[in-house]
């Protein structure tokens, strides 16, 4: 199993989905860390340089195909990772990347090595309420 942190550093995790620039991918089997992986991941800023801004007050529905699309290409770097953890999100963002097959957890612990041990113990509280 892989599980994608978000995150700019490798060591905290990302309150927001969207304006993170990489992922920490952990490898695990059988309860134990194999790797760790830093990859880039594409954000907001990357859409800005083609057309507006996303901006989530002006699609309270989150449906918008253009937007998934978005969330989609930001998800190719980990399409092989089961999981991604996150300080929080867009509701577009949870939609798309739950339709992917993946497992989403939202959670307030800033450190990954925490949230990782948290969600290999099966303590890891998901905060739906982290979806903005």
């Amino acid at each position: 199993m892989k599980i994608a942190f978000i995150t700019d550093d490798g060591v905290t995790i990302s309150q927001h989905f969207g304006r993170a620039g990489k992922y920490l991918v952990v490898e695990i089997e059988d309860g134990k860390e194999l790797s760790r992986d830093m990859r880039d991941k594409l954000g907001h800023t990357h859409f800005r340089q083609a057309e507006p801004a996303h901006n989530h007050a002006e699609n309270q529905a989150h449906n918008n195909p253009a937007d998934h699309s978005k969330h989609v290409q930001m998800m190719d770097a980990i399409e092989d990772c089961d999981v991604v953890v996150c300080g929080g999100m867009g509701r577009g963002a949870f939609q798309s990347i739950v339709s992917l097959g993946k497992e989403v957890f939202m959670t307030n612990t800033d450190d990954i090595n925490n949230a990782l041990k948290g969600y290999l113990a099966g303590e890891l509280q998901n905060m739906s309420d982290l979806i903005h």
